[in-house]
């Protein structure tokens, strides 16, 4: 059970059976009143973000998170499909719970499964990830402005900016938490 003190960024906890995350917080004390916190908290199923205001002694119960590796198999135009990396299971998350790791999901890619009540709600990718590089322009010659950069197309379908020296068929390593080029790999 958490109180108001412990409803702080960061933490899940469990809200009409569902899991939310606390974005931000504000503890407030009126005159004649007891304490309040205004939060700002995302509900980790949907992905909706609401203004939730919680009294003096409500109390909200910790959230049972937890985690699962699972290998990418393919998606359609609703769905993407996984399969437990241990019981072998098949299952589907919708777009709006994959998010943004569908720029990152290649078929047979292994990643983690963040799960609420053992059922899979959310995608968790490495920070930096390998991907090809599968179209690329060449760079403009005399085009040599500090940072001058390209944009490119990485295996996934994803487009980002990259440097122009990196041309296709090159391995990029990509930041997945921001979506931006970090270095050429070698091979």
């Amino acid at each position: 059970m958490y109180g108001l003190t412990d409803l702080k960024p960061g933490r899940v906890f469990e809200l009409n059976n569902e899991p939310y995350l606390v974005l931000s917080s504000q503890h407030s004390k009126q005159a004649r009143g007891g304490a309040i916190l205004r939060s700002k908290v995302k509900n980790l199923i949907t992905g909706s973000i609401i203004e939730k205001t919680f009294k003096g002694n409500d109390k909200v119960n910790e959230a049972n998170l937890g985690e699962i590796k699972a290998q990418y198999l393919y998606h359609d135009e609703n769905n993407y499909y996984f399969m437990n990396q241990e019981t072998f299971d098949q299952f589907s998350l919708s777009s709006e719970q994959v998010g943004g790791a569908k720029n990152y999901l290649l078929e047979g890619t292994v990643v983690n499964l963040q799960t609420f009540d053992d059922k899979p709600i959310h995608v968790t990718l490495p920070v930096k990830m390998n991907f090809k590089v599968t179209k690329s322009e060449p760079g403009v010659k005399g085009n040599t402005a500090q940072n001058a950069n390209k944009e490119v197309e990485i295996e996934t379908g994803y487009r980002l900016k990259v440097p122009l020296f990196i041309s296709e068929g090159e391995i990029i390593k990509i930041n997945t938490e921001t979506g931006e080029y970090i270095e050429r790999v070698r091979r």
